[in-house]
């Protein structure tokens, strides 16, 4: 028979509480629908961290990982292309998230403040659909758009303007370390504006009316109340966004990787791409020292995470988790 343990709550209740063996066993029904999602979880999350060891190796195709310690670690500090990767990774996240954030906040606030709802809904529609799109496809969009060849479209509206003369040959802009970054800018806010206004247009909706009712008395202008109320009130959801938003800026690799070529390493290799052609692109690859850049991003990012569960609690009184 099992023995229940006395358990004293806040009142001054003395309750039993069975133990854990015997609640296992009057909720097993919960536990066995359960469990198919936990070994889910455990094979795809958890099992492949035991590859992490072999950050520690000199683990190539052919022949047995051999241990060397800090090896791998040593000739990623050393390596320059490396650390051109890292710096690209948090110019092109942090640069993206704040221009990305900035128009969410600058159509949310025209969007609410259209009169015309069934115009408000198609324009929330028309700029919510890019977000759907595969980066694959976008990128093949953006290809044919940008092409030097002659179906280009950017290429001949240029050379009916007049800018581009008979003499000049087309713009290969994705091959253009000066443009590849704008242009890489612009492509995100088309494809992730509309999906960010979402959180900024529920922060809108619950603004007092009163406030606007008080400052239409007090002859205010649609410019000052913009100013003075709707701003004030986004301010906060602004930055809780963008601090949510930072403990992921390492995680960059799809837009990038559908859109930049050899000529644009410079500007456009970040993290994940560094570790996708340490691993494919190479004619004998080490697997060892992939894993080591791996996992020196996931540190900084774990440590980035930290930062904003901080700057979650200092701001919004509670942290991320």
């Amino acid at each position: 028979m099992f023995e229940k343990k006395k358990i004293i709550t806040s009142t001054g209740v003395e309750v039993r509480k069975k133990p854990l063996g015997l609640r296992i066993w009057t909720n097993r029904g919960y536990y066995v629908m359960f469990l198919p999602v936990a070994i889910f979880v455990l094979i795809l999350n958890y099992w492949p961290l035991l590859g992490v060891r072999f950050a520690f190796y000199n683990y190539k195709p052919v022949g047995e990982p051999v241990f060397n310690g800090f090896e791998n670690f040593t000739k990623l500090f050393a390596t320059d292309a490396f650390w051109v990767a890292f710096k690209n990774t948090l110019e092109l996240s942090i640069m993206k998230l704040l221009i990305t954030t900035a128009t969410a906040v600058i159509v949310s606030i025209f969007l609410n403040e259209m009169g015309n709802l069934l115009a408000k809904k198609a324009l929330q529609t028309i700029i919510y659909l890019p977000h759907f799109m595969s980066w694959a496809v976008v990128a093949a969009v953006a290809s044919l758009f940008l092409s030097p060849s002659v179906t280009g479209m950017v290429n001949g509206m240029l050379r009916d303007w007049g800018i581009l003369g008979e003499a000049d040959k087309n713009i290969y802009f994705l091959a253009n370390k000066d443009m590849w970054r704008p242009i890489f800018y612009i492509i995100n806010i088309w494809k992730e504006t509309g999906w960010g206004t979402i959180i900024f247009l529920a922060t809108l909706s619950g603004i007092n009316p009163e406030l606007y009712e008080a400052a239409d008395i007090d002859g205010a202008t649609r410019f000052q109340k913009m100013r003075f109320i709707t701003m004030p009130a986004l301010a906060n959801t602004i930055l809780t966004v963008l601090i949510l938003n930072l403990a992921k800026v390492l995680n960059m690799f799809e837009s990038v990787f559908v859109l930049y070529n050899n000529a644009v390493f410079e500007v456009a290799d970040v993290i994940s791409t560094y570790i996708y052609r340490q691993t494919f692109a190479v004619a004998l690859p080490n697997y060892g020292y992939s894993t080591a850049v791996g996992l020196f991003r996931s540190l900084v990012g774990c440590l980035l995470f930290v930062i904003c569960n901080w700057l979650s609690k200092k701001v919004r009184g509670r942290g991320i988790v």
